[in-house]
């Protein structure tokens, strides 16, 4: 049952809700003053040209508000380098969007932070990719990163503004997890998620310490194992198979999945790129996601109502029966769908199967 008490099917939903818009990530600028291994846009110190101009930018936000009230995640690069940013945020919130971001942590001063609540920011997602300064300033590449996010977090708790962790895992961080969501717990924060490496950007030069299929596996294992040991509100992303252990797991331990047991993961689905999640480039290109290439057309051309409503793309992605190889024949398509970023990225098709799962479909069993 979701929260408006609607009861959800076990293996998915209605093919009518499959367009509903429910997160937009807005790439505001590409401009960034760290220089992370894994960044899916390469950011770095621009300038960077062709970015949406304040106009523009209210512009996509009053169509975003055509399509219902989404939540509008304000990214980058690091969109506190963009000087009307705040602006932004507030143009948004009077529209009714509910407005967060994800900065970096290290430009948030105590100052920041009082605009960021004053122009409606609900919520931040702050980036921890180690326990220490050691890991996570390796990963950014730039000295001092880690104590200019604790101490941007401070600022952020002095404000009265949720903060949540956010942990992009590789071979070089895995064994961190416990502690890095110890540390999570630790400065306050309302939630974990954690983020599977998709090779893109400078992501492919890391490719390297990807993990594998059974890592993952045993990782978001160890994820589902966490509900009820922690304060922390939990989300994994671009890991979908986390919604198929979901219910191999609820099913084994006898509870019911249901909204009341299991929370927002239980009326949810893994990918959600193109379906109730787009991406939206700092010069307008519109793609399911920000790992997946793929335009789907371009917001100073096209309303991105009608990009989300009407392009190829979006309408081939929420045909799930358009899946090939092994996601194609899963059980668990409606609920999981593979990462369309990852299968993209090694074969060139969008709906490829899923190349980092190891689970062998029942219709492929024996």
């Amino acid at each position: 049952m979701d929260p408006n008490g609607r009861t959800s099917p076990p293996h998915g939903h209605p093919a009518a809700d499959r367009a509903v818009l429910r997160l937009v990530a807005w790439e505001t600028t590409r401009n960034c003053n760290l220089a992370c291994v894994h960044c899916r846009a390469s950011a770095t110190r621009g300038p960077y040209t062709g970015e949406l101009d304040t106009a523009e930018a209210f512009r996509l936000l009053d169509q975003i508000a055509e399509l219902g009230r989404p939540i509008v995640i304000l990214t980058g690069g690091e969109p506190l380098l963009r000087e009307d940013i705040f602006e932004i945020a507030a143009y948004g919130t009077r529209r009714g969007l509910r407005m967060v971001m994800a900065p970096n942590g290290t430009l948030v001063t105590d100052a920041i932070a009082q605009k960021l609540a004053a122009s409606g920011i609900k919520r931040l997602s702050i980036s921890l990719d180690g326990a220490s300064a050691d890991t996570h300033d390796a990963f950014r590449q730039v000295p001092g990163a880690f104590a200019g996010a604790l101490r941007g977090i401070e600022c952020l708790k002095r404000a009265g503004l949720p903060f949540q962790v956010n942990t992009t895992i590789t071979r070089t961080n895995l064994a961190e997890l416990p502690r890095i969501q110890e540390l999570a717990v630790a400065l306050g924060a309302v939630a974990h998620h954690i983020f599977l490496l998709v090779p893109t950007g400078r992501g492919k030069y890391i490719v390297d310490q990807a993990i594998d299929a059974e890592e993952y596996e045993r990782t978001l294992n160890w994820f589902y194992d966490q509900r009820g040991k922690t304060p922390l509100e939990l989300k994994a992303t671009c890991a979908p198979h986390y919604y198929r252990i979901l219910r191999q797991r609820s099913a084994r331990d006898g509870t019911p999945l249901s909204f009341q047991t299991h929370g927002l993961d239980a009326v949810t689905r893994g990918c959600l790129g193109g379906i109730g999640f787009c991406f939206v480039s700092h010069t307008g290109d519109v793609q399911p996601c920000g790992f997946l290439s793929t335009l789907c057309g371009n917001v100073r051309r096209a309303s991105f109502a009608e990009i989300w409503r009407h392009a190829e793309v979006f309408t081939a992605l929420r045909d799930y029966d358009r899946l090939s190889g092994k996601c194609g024949a899963c059980e668990y398509k409606r609920v999981c769908g593979g990462c369309r970023a990852r299968a993209y990225e090694a074969t060139g098709d969008y709906l490829a199967e899923e190349p980092l799962c190891s689970y062998l479909p029942r219709s492929r069993c024996g």
